[in-house]
């Protein structure tokens, strides 16, 4: 007879069925917990609503000062609505991921006419999407600080910006790498 406090493989104690209830109940309460992303996700809706209100400003008054700008300040106002416009698909892009990757998986059947790249974005797939838009987003402010050099040049800034751009190049091309190696070179 085996003392109470021996060692018993996983499923071969004794109380074995009255544990099922509860190991059960213990992984139900964990996966439901999945939902409680949603109001992460919610705030990260109302956040792609405030840069929407932010994008309708900057627009209306780069398009009212549209008559007495110069080439450079239309130039800058472009990459400016680019800048929005970037962040916005990355605050997109992962309210769709985490929304499919934690809560509920998309049936992509049901939504043919959903674009492609905002379902089906696994774990790699989104680090390679984000650090792709953060360099993107992050050579936009560079090149609208090299187009103001002449208003108000500040090296520190511009020297910070392009330390910030190489280290998320050098970051992304590491996850490249990592990504590429794990999956077997494919």
């Amino acid at each position: 007879m085996a003392s109470r406090w021996s060692f018993n493989p996983i499923g071969t104690s004794p109380g074995e069925g009255a544990m099922k209830p509860v190991e059960r109940g213990i992984e139900n309460l964990f996966f439901a917990s999945r939902w409680l992303m949603a109001p992460f996700l919610a705030g990260l809706i109302i956040g792609l609503l405030t840069l929407l209100y932010k994008f309708c400003v900057k627009l209306i008054v780069f398009v009212t000062h549209l008559r007495d700008a110069d080439q450079s300040d239309v130039i800058v106002g472009i990459l400016s609505l680019i800048d929005f416009s970037l962040t916005a698909n990355l605050i997109l892009i992962v309210i769709c991921s985490t929304f499919e990757n934690f809560v509920r998986p998309i049936n992509v059947s049901d939504h043919p006419s959903w674009p492609e790249g905002l379902t089906r974005i696994g774990f790699a797939g989104l680090k390679q999407k984000l650090l792709s838009s953060i360099v993107a987003i992050t050579s936009v402010n560079i090149l609208e600080r090299l187009l103001e050099l002449d208003q108000s040049f500040q090296p520190e800034k511009l020297g910070l910006a392009l330390g910030a751009l190489l280290i998320f190049a050098l970051t992304m091309l590491i996850l490249a790498l990592a990504d590429r190696t794990s999956s077997g070179g494919h």
